[in-house]
């Protein structure tokens, strides 16, 4: 039943994107002075309608989107109130209005998964973990983190969206800073293996603050040999801390030809002034011991930011304008060949997203928190419907904004014969992407892809 409720909460919330998209092109209509002959949720056909004035206000069978049909919009028509005898400026104003709902109503869920939280997330370092790569490789405790390759980070958005579109890269074997991540990782493997059902919390701690000073001299380091020393040293420090008998052979550190490293250039704001840090790596794992492929993992820890009344509003505007900035960074990577046509999802890969999200907050924090997720992910799905809309490409309402442009910049409208023709052609295409993306979709939530 509780799954029931939440996927029922996610098919609301979904419609009521709808009905703040389309309820911006049906008051910014009514305002302008158009007749609009129906307001639908829903596609197919009707459940149940009723009219009240000029306006027929109908919900339908599928809750897979909506429309608000005004007069004259896609046909001839001599009604003074029709769409096309309106004055230019306020189509346009008709054809955004839909766009800047679904970033008003972004603004309104981004501030309801932001109300339970105790703090917010800055973008400044606090610490580093004890396995940690970029400690040895460039950041420092106090770091506030402005850029990741090329992109400009002011929220915690910003820098998840920055850290997880890395490219890994497959890095010379031989360097110094390999070198030192590698005497960083195997005295952390060192400590683990030195830890056992017997080791008290005072002991654990101690390990912690010896890995922590290993990691600051092993960034010193400048050289090989040097960094050797270090890791010789602690490597027999880690014992001492427990208590236990070490053995008399430091391990050598392995070096291979080539790793592969999730490595960008970071610039950060350092006791006052900007530095640019090159070439830091983050910590790179396996997948498993099956699977080789490389998985970042985030090595440091990012200060809390305390809330406040100022805060929320502030942290509302700032992240709402990064996932903006994160849909339109998608949609340029798209083009790039950054990612691919198996990153994209359609409604049934949303769907399997929401339940698996909403799934897993579900066992580990409970039903509000499972909630507050779907509200998560319906933020992003309403603010990525707002900008991709506004695309000019045939048959979205950026693709009626550019015939309206054009008709601003001759003077003369499009012709409404060739309107439905560049529409239609863009409706079969989009169409066609969709069939794809669902099947695509529906394939991998059988095949457990």
């Amino acid at each position: 039943m509780t799954t029931i409720a939440l996927i029922l909460i996610a098919v609301a919330l979904f419609e009521l994107i709808i009905f703040f998209h389309e309820g911006g092109h049906y008051l910014a209509a009514k305002k302008c002075g158009v007749k609009v002959n129906e307001f639908a949720l829903g596609m197919g056909p009707k459940l149940f309608s009723f009219t009240k004035g000029e306006t027929t206000y109908s919900l339908r069978v599928f809750p897979i989107g909506g429309f608000c049909a005004m007069e004259g919009e896609d046909e001839a028509s001599d009604s003074p109130r029709s769409f096309n005898n309106a004055k230019i400026w306020k189509r346009m104003i008709i054809i955004v209005a839909g766009a800047f709902m679904n970033i008003v109503f972004g603004l309104v869920l981004m501030l309801i998964t932001l109300l339970p939280q105790e703090n917010f997330a800055s973008t400044t370092v606090s610490q580093f973990s004890v396995n940690s790569f970029s400690s040895v490789t460039g950041l420092q405790p106090g770091d506030q983190i402005v850029k990741i390759n090329d992109y400009d980070v002011n929220t915690s958005t910003d820098f998840s969206f920055a850290l997880f579109t890395l490219p890994v890269s497959t890095v010379d074997g031989s360097e110094l800073k390999i070198y030192k991540e590698d005497c960083s990782f195997d005295l952390y493997v060192r400590a683990t293996e030195l830890v056992d059902k017997d080791t008290t919390d005072e002991q654990n701690a101690a390990l912690v603050k010896t890995l922590q000073e290993a990691q600051s001299k092993l960034a010193a380091a400048e050289s090989k040999e040097a960094s050797y020393a270090v890791f010789s040293d602690y490597y027999q420090k880690l014992a001492d801390v427990l208590g236990k008998e070490h053995s008399a052979e430091i391990p050598k550190i392995e070096e291979r030809e080539t790793r592969q490293r999730y490595r960008t250039d970071i610039t950060v704001i350092r006791d006052d002034k900007k530095v640019e840090l090159k070439d830091v790596d983050l910590l790179t794992l396996k997948k498993s011991a099956e699977d080789d492929t490389p998985q970042l993992q985030i090595d440091f820890y990012i200060e809390p930011m305390e809330k406040t009344f100022g805060t929320v509003i502030q942290q509302t505007f700032a992240n709402t304008i990064s996932v903006v900035r994160m849909v339109w960074g998608s949609l340029i990577g798209l083009i790039k060949g950054q990612f691919s046509l198996n990153d994209m999802s359609g409604p049934v890969g949303i769907a399997s997203a929401i339940t698996q999200v909403a799934g897993e907050s579900l066992k580990t924090s409970g039903f509000g928190s499972a909630v507050n997720s779907i509200v998560y992910i319906m933020m992003v799905i309403t603010i990525n419907l707002g900008v991709v809309n506004m695309l000019p490409f045939p048959a979205l309402d950026g693709g009626h904004f550019l015939m309206l442009l054009i008709e601003a910049i001759f003077r003369k409208p499009v012709p409404l014969k060739v309107q439905s023709v560049i529409n239609a052609v863009g409706l079969v295409l989009l169409l066609g992407l969709s069939a794809v993306i669902a099947v695509k979709d529906v394939w991998k939530l059988f095949s457990g892809g």
